[in-house]
């Protein structure tokens, strides 16, 4: 039984996230459907990451098995013809060795959070950024985001609901930058906590309100406290970047 990984491209915008729920549409769902008709196979569709509702992605990955071998291309094509008009698109489809598995294989993945940073609301954007009126120190919010880099016990910016084993997790990266009225929040871990990113976007806006300094973030983080913490900032700027393995 040969066995695929997908990179995928999406607009999570209208759906309940990643995975499959009674509650409405999900991306998981999506492509399972397009794959029965494709080839009239039930399958599971395993993600690299459960993304919320509402979060998008340039570079999910995922893994399938189907009981016939094709050629990837076909895979591919036919796939992405079965999940029109949904805002869903397998970018490459590729074979993959017998154990792999696009969520417990992974090394690293890469989210970028936007925010549009300007008093107008965003038209083309509309969704796809959070919009924060007023003006952020993003030189003092990259300061304040080295605190947050490296090993820690992360359970300040840890969702309730959130299901890993542990709360400690490694911080490879976490880069603010401005780019004109768009500030872009790079972060770059292993894995991460449910949550995780937007509870920290989150607590950097603060921190680019002039409302906290480098040091409030340091005591919430050491606090272990989800109310210690930022709020939790919208999903609709939060994109998947990559996932590498």
């Amino acid at each position: 039984m040969p066995r695929y990984k997908a990179t995928i491209e999406y607009d999570g915008s209208g759906f309940v996230g990643w995975q499959r729920q009674a509650t409405g549409p999900s991306i998981q769902q999506s492509i399972e459907e397009a794959i029965l008709k494709f080839c009239a196979e039930k399958v599971v569709v395993h993600g690299a990451g459960r993304t919320d509702a509402g979060v998008h992605a340039l570079g999910q990955a995922a893994h399938f098995d189907l009981e016939k071998e094709a050629e990837t291309e076909r895979v591919r094509a036919a796939i992405n013809f079965h999940l029109k008009p949904a805002p869903i698109v397998l970018v490459s489809v590729e074979e993959a060795a017998p154990g792999f598995n696009a969520r417990t294989s992974a090394r690293h993945r890469a989210y970028l959070y936007r925010i549009v940073n300007r008093r107008a609301p965003p038209a083309l954007d509309r969704g796809r950024a959070w919009h924060v009126p007023h003006e952020l120190d993003v030189a003092a919010m990259h300061e304040a985001a080295q605190v947050l880099v490296g090993k820690h016990d992360f359970t300040t910016f840890r969702a309730s609901l959130c299901q890993a084993k542990s709360p400690v997790k490694t911080l490879d990266r976490l880069d603010v930058v401005r780019d004109g009225e768009m500030v872009n929040v790079h972060a770059e871990a292993r894995s991460f906590l449910h949550h995780q990113v937007r509870n920290m976007v989150g607590t950097l806006n603060l921190v680019g309100q002039g409302k906290w300094s480098a040091e409030d973030v340091r005591r919430a983080l050491e606090a272990r406290d989800r109310a210690a913490g930022g709020p939790t900032c919208p999903p609709d700027g939060l994109y998947l970047m990559r996932v590498e393995y």
